[in-house]
């Protein structure tokens, strides 16, 4: 196999931590959307605190690894599949920290006590919104671990799904004849799932297969 030296074995190590710290990103962002929709319907303030309490984590690990990448590209020698993989995550983290403020976005609602509002069939679809796009993060983070760029396709057709579902809360809530504050909300929560789902599908656009060491 290749000899890899002192130096190059140092640049490896510090891009396995690098992956390390964004893969934490990916499981924060992760559990705050799962525990968003349940919050939002609950109307459970204090879990809606502990998701502000991640957000603060997730802007700060964005913070320190733009800079890390940064320091990475500007003081060593990358190859071109590692400098391909570091463009890659600067790209990557700022899609995490957005998708950490919209969890938290759907999360402050439950300070409203919208959720007890809704009809029924409209808390059906936010409950299934949540699960698919919980299920989408899921395949991205997957998809990030294993540098599998084939996970985009299968992310674009689980978007089509989530846009049709937001398409379909609204038509739930025009046909409720809601009160407007509620119905403004809920058009925007439906926008945030949206949103969240697009980020998923931006990021799997972004990876790349795993170089191959050559024998030597």
């Amino acid at each position: 196999m290749e000899h890899v030296g002192p130096v190059r074995k140092s640049f490896h190590d510090e891009i396995d931590l690098l992956d390390a710290q964004v893969t934490r990103m990916f499981a924060l962002v992760r559990e705050s959307l799962a525990a968003a929709t349940d919050t939002f319907l609950a109307g459970d303030r204090e879990l809606a605190g502990l998701i502000a309490q991640r957000d603060t984590e997730i802007d700060e690990l964005d913070i320190q690894l733009e800079d890390t990448v940064e320091r990475l590209l500007l003081f060593q020698q990358p190859m071109a599949s590692e400098f391909h993989h570091l463009v890659a995550v600067l790209r990557v983290v700022p899609e995490l920290e957005r998708s950490g403020d919209l969890a938290q976005h759907i999360a402050t609602r439950a300070a409203r006590g919208l959720g007890a509002e809704m009809p029924p069939a409209a808390r059906g679809v936010v409950e299934e919104l949540g699960s698919r796009v919980v299920a989408m993060w899921g395949v991205a983070a997957d998809g990030f671990a294993d540098r599998d760029p084939d996970v985009a396709a299968r992310l674009d057709e689980a978007d089509q799904a989530v846009n049709a579902l937001a398409r379909r809360l609204w038509d739930e809530v025009v046909a409720a004849d809601l009160r407007t504050e509620l119905a403004m909300e809920l058009a925007l929560v439906a926008r945030f799932y949206e949103r969240l789902g697009d980020h998923a599908r931006h990021i799997a656009r972004r990876f790349r297969p795993r170089a191959r060491t050559s024998p030597a």
